[in-house]
C-alpha cells in the first residue's frame, strides 16, 4: 500500500520537476578542468598542445618497471611495421655515436623467453609504453606516491 502512494506522488512530481528544469532554459554551465565552461550536451574542444618537452633529461621513474618517458619531441616519427625512427638513435649498435639510452635488453626477448638478435615484434612500437611529455598543468588532481614513499611514511611512526 505504501509503495502505491510513493508511485502516485512521483507521478505527480516528475512532470513538475521536468517543467521547472525546462523553464530555466539551457543546461547549466559546468566548470571543470577537462571541459572548461562548455555545456554538458556540447562537445568540448581539447586544449592545443604546446611544444613537447625537449630537454633530453632523464626523469626519475615513479615505480618499479615503469617505462621511461621520452624526453624529446617525437612528432612526425615514422614507427610502423616497415621502419622505426626511434632505432636510428636507440638501437644498441648506434648508441655509441648518438649517446642515446640504448633499448633495454628486455626488448630483445620474445613471448617464450627466447633471446633474439633483433627487437621483439611485441616491443617494436615504442609509443605503446613510452610517451613524450607536454609542459602543461594536470587536468585532474593526482596524489600518487611511489611505493618507497608509502613504505617510508608507514615506517616513520614505528621508529618514534
Amino acid at each position: 500500500m505504501i509503495h502505491r502512494h510513493w508511485a502516485f506522488l512521483l507521478s505527480l512530481l516528475l512532470p513538475l520537476v521536468l517543467a521547472a528544469g525546462a523553464a530555466f532554459g539551457a543546461p547549466p554551465l559546468v566548470q571543470d578542468a577537462l571541459r572548461g565552461a562548455t555545456p554538458i550536451p556540447d562537445e568540448a574542444r581539447p586544449p592545443l598542445l604546446t611544444n613537447a618537452v625537449n630537454d633530453d633529461q632523464r626523469r626519475t621513474r615513479n615505480y618499479d618497471m615503469q617505462p621511461p618517458i621520452i624526453p624529446h619531441r617525437v612528432d612526425g616519427y615514422q614507427v610502423d611495421r616497415n621502419f622505426n625512427k626511434c632505432l636510428d638513435c636507440h638501437a644498441r649498435a648506434r648508441t655509441e655515436f648518438s649517446q642515446a639510452v640504448p633499448v633495454s635488453a628486455t626488448h630483445y626477448i620474445d613471448r617464450s623467453g627466447k633471446v633474439l638478435a633483433q627487437i621483439s615484434t611485441r616491443r617494436y612500437f615504442c609509443q605503446q609504453c613510452h610517451v613524450a611529455q607536454e609542459p602543461v598543468n594536470p587536468l585532474v588532481g593526482n596524489t600518487f606516491e611511489d611505493v618507497d614513499t608509502v613504505l617510508r611514511k608507514a615506517a616513520a611512526p614505528a621508529r618514534q
